[in-house]
This record gives structure tokens, sequence and C-alpha cells, in this order.
């Protein structure tokens, strides 16, 4: 799954428009449209951070076209969590997939 389709998946699933989420990150809404459809694929950092914490994830999982629909089942498992929350669960769960990856190595 591509950029372009998981903050589709993203945004559906927090029930926002193109235009909500564009307003949120203060970026255009047919910029938000273009990196759905794919038809723009090199955002700036500081629009992919906005976006990440916008929707309480880390930027590695916009960008990490391995990762699963395990994280994304891992974050709705913690829907109405605080944000200060949501990062920490993030942050164990990068602790634990670097743990992994390290035993897997060695």
């Amino acid at each position: 799954m591509g950029l372009g389709a998981r903050l589709r998946e993203l945004r559906v699933r927090k029930g926002e428009t193109l235009q909500e989420v564009a307003d949120a990150v203060k970026a255009s809404k047919p910029h938000i449209w273009e990196l759905e459809a794919e038809k723009s694929k090199n955002p700036s950092l500081s629009l992919l951070t906005s976006l990440a914490e916008h929707f309480g994830i880390p930027v590695s999982y916009l960008l990490d076209e391995s990762a699963s629909a395990d994280t994304m089942v891992f974050g709705r498992e913690f829907k109405g969590a605080s944000e200060e929350d949501k990062k920490l669960f993030w942050q164990m769960a990068e602790k634990m997939k670097l743990d992994k990856e390290k035993k897997s190595d060695g």
C-alpha cells in the first residue's frame, strides 16, 4: 500500500473530508487529493510530519511500504485514547519492531 492509499484510509477512518485534512495540516485541498491519488509523490517532510501528527501516527508508517495492516489494527484498538497516550503506544510499538529486527539480524 502506497502513501496515497494510506492517507485515504486514515482520512476515511477518521471521517474527515479532503478539506478538513487540508485545513488541519495547512495545505491545499487539491494537494491532499493529489497525494491520495498518487499524482504527487514527493511531499515535503514538514507536510508528512503534519499529516502524521494529525492522524496520530509515526511518519514512518506513511513511508513504509512493508508496514502491515496489523499497524492499523493496533491503532484502532486504542481509539479514544489521548494524543499523548497514542504517541506513547506508537513509541512502544516502534521499539518492539526495532527489538524484533535486531533479534532477526543477530
